[in-house]
């Protein structure tokens, strides 16, 4: 590699041992280890471009800390990238084929997170998610009555269960105590660019607590209404982890009890949209797979609900801010976020686009694009805010958002 090229990685600064260090993560998580640098190592990987040759690397080394990066350092660095598929290269793109392959002949979307986002065992992971609704944060056992219409549609959080497990409950607590849908639709949040603005995929999907069906007969006549491939990315749901998230909770709820069926889709990023100034249902491919999707499901005798995967804000040094949330900022923060949740709770998609369009997206709101989708799509007379959370990461330096709300 004579002008090395780094693939699109997610960095953010941390500590380990007590020294401040950068970590590096496939965004993929085509390999899901997390590597630690130090800052000067940092910074030769950020002269990683594809245009700087090794010798304007250590030049421009040699300029930033006046001392010289050797050959065999700058070649060891090289290696130990190379050894986690980060960089653009033949290496990388064979290792991706064969993975895709892999996925494509599989019929069945294995756990990724079993036994690290959550216990791995049955009957533990049961437990893990019982605490969610028993603890202070939590809104306490589900009822048994199951009466009542069931719900039309929920947002539940994707951050991690021990972060947010108890926001997770919120709507699930209500999806429990009502009639049972039959059918779920899963719009998750997709963490990695795609070609199209929505990813499906045929396979069920495997966890703890037993295999999910996926709804194949559904998924093949919305496909033949589309304008495009929606299969055409299907490797991101092999590691992303939005949808199986949900499916554990959903599992919990209904395990053998009532049998249910998903369609998971995949939702894209709106950053382009958002850039254009328009909105996304003035994008052809959106605008076609909501009606299909309509469509599809009008035709069929399912009881359905829609669930929308998502976090809300991104805000600190982790994403590219320049300094820590104060307490100030994180008040300011509640405050926006919710005035955006309202425009959700009165079922104006267009109303709570707006809102993320006119900050440029601002405060990075991830669910932004499953939010939209299950407002374009949702017939419901109004939606409830259940429960609101911050997450402050260890040391103050960046923040996470989300909330629950339900809809009947």
């Amino acid at each position: 590699m004579d002008y090395p090229k780094i693939r699109s990685i997610d960095a953010f600064p941390c500590e380990s041992s007590g020294q401040k260090v950068i970590a590096l993560r496939d965004p993929s998580r085509l390999d899901d280890k997390v590597l630690l640098v130090s800052y000067p190592v940092f910074f030769v990987i950020s002269l990683f471009d594809g245009t700087r040759s090794l010798l304007d690397i250590k030049t421009e080394y040699m300029r930033k800390f006046g001392e010289i990066l050797y050959d065999e350092r700058l070649e060891e660095i090289i290696q130990y990238l190379d050894d986690y598929y980060l960089f653009e290269n033949e290496r990388f793109e064979s290792y991706r084929r064969k993975l895709e392959e892999e996925f494509t002949t599989a019929h069945l979307r294995k756990a990724m997170f079993a036994g690290a986002g959550y216990d791995a065992d049955p009957q533990k992971l049961m437990d893990q998610i019982d605490g969610f609704f028993t603890a202070p944060r939590g809104p306490g056992k589900p009822g048994t009555s199951q009466t009542g219409e069931p719900l039309k549609g929920l947002i539940a959080p994707h951050i991690d269960f021990q972060r947010g497990g108890t926001c997770y409950a919120w709507p699930y607590k209500t999806l429990l105590e009502l009639s049972p849908p039959d059918l779920f639709i899963i719009l998750g949040t997709v963490h990695v660019p795609t070609n199209n603005p929505f990813v499906l995929t045929r396979k069920d999907f495997e966890t703890p607590l037993g295999t999910v069906t996926s709804e194949k007969a559904l998924i093949g006549s919305l496909e033949k209404k589309l304008p495009f491939d929606p299969f055409q990315d299907e490797i991101v749901h092999k590691t992303e982890h939005t949808i199986e998230f949900q499916l554990l909770f959903l599992n919990y709820c209904f395990r053998d009890k009532v049998p249910f069926k998903v369609l998971p889709v995949l939702c894209s990023s709106f950053h382009n949209v958002i850039s254009e100034g328009v909105t996304p249902l003035e994008q052809p491919h959106f605008n076609a797979f909501i009606g299909a999707l309509r469509e599809t499901l009008e035709a069929s005798s399912y009881k359905t609900c829609f669930i929308a995967s998502a976090d809300l804000a991104h805000c600190g040094v982790r994403f590219g801010d320049a300094s820590p949330p104060s307490h100030d900022f994180l008040r300011n923060l509640e405050r926006e976020d919710r005035a955006m949740l309202s425009a959700v709770e009165e079922m104006d998609g267009e109303a709570f686009y707006r809102s993320v369009q006119r900050e440029k997206d601002r405060r990075n709101i991830c669910g932004l694009p499953p939010i939209y989708a299950l407002l374009s799509l949702l017939d419901a007379d109004k939606g409830t805010l259940l429960d609101y959370q911050q997450s402050v990461e260890a040391g103050g330096g960046s923040v996470v958002t989300f909330a629950s709300m339900v809809f009947s």
